[in-house]
């Protein structure tokens, strides 16, 4: 079995709630069925200080290993989660957010342009900023996070950073 991970979903929406938060629900649920555990789960608005108001307490957490943001990505006026984010940031995963729009560009072609999905590391836990839409966050999932969560990809893999932890 692979390591279990400790995760944090994140839903940055003005809009969704509880009841209609589609992306963390699929995220959570996708989390949970690979053997991870969600030790905490938020919606915030989209705004830049309640985003790192979440982000902070759960950088300091002992509990939490890894965050996943869903949604604020995109280019319009009121996506601000990198923004939010990458101050944060002791190390950016930079070629994350390359990977994800070059996966997405089979997808939904040049839209993916607007992606502003980025990645980093801070206080030795992992932060994963996905765009709104369950099929983004699909399209991460699958394409990325499910394979880097686990301690058998080889040549390297994001699991085994928690090895000494």
């Amino acid at each position: 079995m692979s390591k279990s991970l400790k995760c944090a979903v994140l839903t940055v929406s003005d809009t969704r709630d509880a009841g209609t938060d589609t992306s963390g629900n699929y995220l959570a649920e996708t989390l949970a069925r690979a053997g991870h555990e969600v030790v905490a789960r938020q919606i915030v608005k989209d705004d830049i200080y309640r985003i790192r108001k979440v982000l902070s307490d759960w950088i300091a957490d002992d509990c939490v290993q890894v965050i996943i943001t869903t949604g604020g990505t995109g280019f319009s006026h009121r996506d601000s989660t990198p923004e939010a984010v990458l101050p944060l940031l002791d190390k950016e995963i930079t070629g994350f957010g390359e990977l994800f729009r070059y996966i997405s560009f089979k997808e939904i072609g040049s839209a993916t342009l607007q992606s502003r999905a980025v990645a980093g590391q801070v206080n030795r836990k992992l932060v994963f900023c996905l765009p709104g839409s369950t099929h983004a966050c699909e399209t991460a999932w699958e394409g990325i996070l499910k394979h880097q969560f686990d301690e058998t990809t080889k040549p390297c893999n994001f699991a085994t950073q928690f090895d000494d932890a």
